[in-house]
């Protein structure tokens, strides 16, 4: 599963602030059972917007992380908070539907 949220970056601060803070707590982070990893994008045409994608084998190891995790992410995750504004997305199931450009591995396969 995928958990998603968007950050905008205060005015006076930048991307790379918060790229420090994000990488900090989600090598923390990636220790929980089930963690398979995150991503961090810059939106296109808005340096200040960014989306972070932190995927897990399953929502229940997500849960459970964030139930007993430890103390240390959310002092780090509270670091940023004066010059960021986050917004979850939302949790979402891995695709169901999947289609590959030719010549890829699953080139042309539709996952339904």
């Amino acid at each position: 599963m995928k958990y998603i949220f968007e950050v905008r970056i205060k005015e006076g601060h930048t991307a790379e602030e918060y790229a420090d803070v994000w990488v900090r707590a989600s090598e923390l982070i990636q220790q929980a059972s089930g963690a398979r990893g995150t991503e961090l994008h810059r939106k296109i045409g808005d340096p200040n917007t960014l989306i972070a994608i932190a995927s897990w084998s399953s929502k229940a190891e997500r849960d459970a992380m964030e139930v007993g995790h430890n103390p240390k992410i959310d002092e780090i995750i509270r670091s940023a908070a004066p010059f960021v504004e986050v917004h979850p997305l939302g949790e979402f199931e891995d695709p169901e539907w999947v289609v590959h450009p030719p010549g890829t591995p699953g080139g042309n396969n539709i996952g339904f």
